[in-house]
């Protein structure tokens, strides 16, 4: 039909949706360019698992074949896990993938939309986009800080990448309205590392407190997203002043070798899992569960709450 996008679910997804139980999207980049077969599979499985714990539906977000979905089933998160040539899309080509029939896994910004399109209210992910490092000469800012500041999505993540300007993230954020909201401290998370030694904006210390926030929020209209900063857990982190070594060193790298433009994020990402001996991945992994866990719980909260 002409001027609409056809969402395809699971049954467990449109159950959930239509009785209006609690539903987390999951973006699906961090499965097709995140890992490697199979950890890939097992880590989304796994994730998926541990919010169906907490009594909410995971919703993996992807275009396949050219059809938007929201909730994969086993076999086809498998299928993706192993698929090649796979786009990675956000707002600019979100559209593109689906004209053309283009199998995509979507970033932030286009979980987002995703999740909006699907009538989705959460999504947990590992960390978002923001300003890059030297930004003012290069003008790479990602797309998830638009999206924030557009689409009424709540985004439960474990900060911004620790390779970006996390200062000139948080201005873009607040330029754009979004509140960013630490859980359980004052101080920003910076992904791999609990600490940022930057003041978190806002603080909340409970999944109600934060549904009450999103409920006002909603009540006063016009909104856009919110951005929950949860900190991994000190038993999986790498702390900021060893990782602050890591990624000058990686960096060091990408400006010998020339990466520039979208091939800098996953150069450095790289470059780090090396420099660390594969332990930022397994804190990857641990930041990328424990934000599904407090993404379900806020989901359960907010429905709850807005009974």
């Amino acid at each position: 039909m002409p001027g609409s996008i056809d969402i395809e679910t699971t049954q467990e997804v449109a159950d959930a949706l239509a009785a209006g139980r609690p539903v987390v999207a999951l973006e699906s980049t961090i499965i097709t360019h995140g890992m490697p077969w199979p950890g890939n599979r097992d880590m989304a499985l796994e994730v998926e698992a541990v919010i169906r714990a907490e009594g909410a539906v995971p919703a993996t977000i992807a275009i396949i074949d050219g059809t938007l979905h929201a909730g994969l089933d086993t076999a086809s998160i498998t299928a993706l896990a192993q698929a090649s040539d796979v786009m990675k899309v956000s707002r600019a080509d979100f559209a593109f993938a689906i004209a053309e029939g283009r199998t995509g896994a979507t970033t932030v910004a286009a979980t987002m939309m995703a999740a909006k399109l699907a009538g989705i209210s959460l999504f947990a992910t590992g960390g978002i986009g923001g300003v890059h490092r030297g930004a003012e000469l290069s003008f790479d800012i990602s797309a998830d800080l638009e999206e924030l500041g557009r689409t009424p999505v709540i985004v439960v993540c474990a900060g911004a990448k620790a390779i970006l300007d996390i200062p000139k993230t948080l201005e873009a954020l607040e330029t754009r309205g979004v509140p960013v909201v630490a859980y359980g401290q004052d101080e920003m998370p910076a992904f791999w590392s609990r600490s940022s030694g930057l003041a978190a904006p806002l603080r909340l210390d409970t999944t109600e407190a934060i549904a009450r926030f999103e409920i006002t929020r909603r009540a006063l209209g016009g909104h856009g997203g919110m951005l929950i900063a949860n900190p991994v857990p000190e038993t999986d982190e790498i702390p900021a002043n060893v990782m602050h070594g890591h990624i000058e060193a990686a960096l060091e790298m990408a400006k010998a070798q020339g990466i520039e433009g979208k091939a800098v994020t996953p150069f450095l990402l790289g470059e780090i899992l090396g420099l660390t001996d594969g332990a930022s991945l397994k804190t990857n992994i641990a930041l990328v569960l424990n934000n599904a866990r407090l993404a379900a719980r806020i989901a359960v909260a907010l429905a709850a709450g807005s009974e």
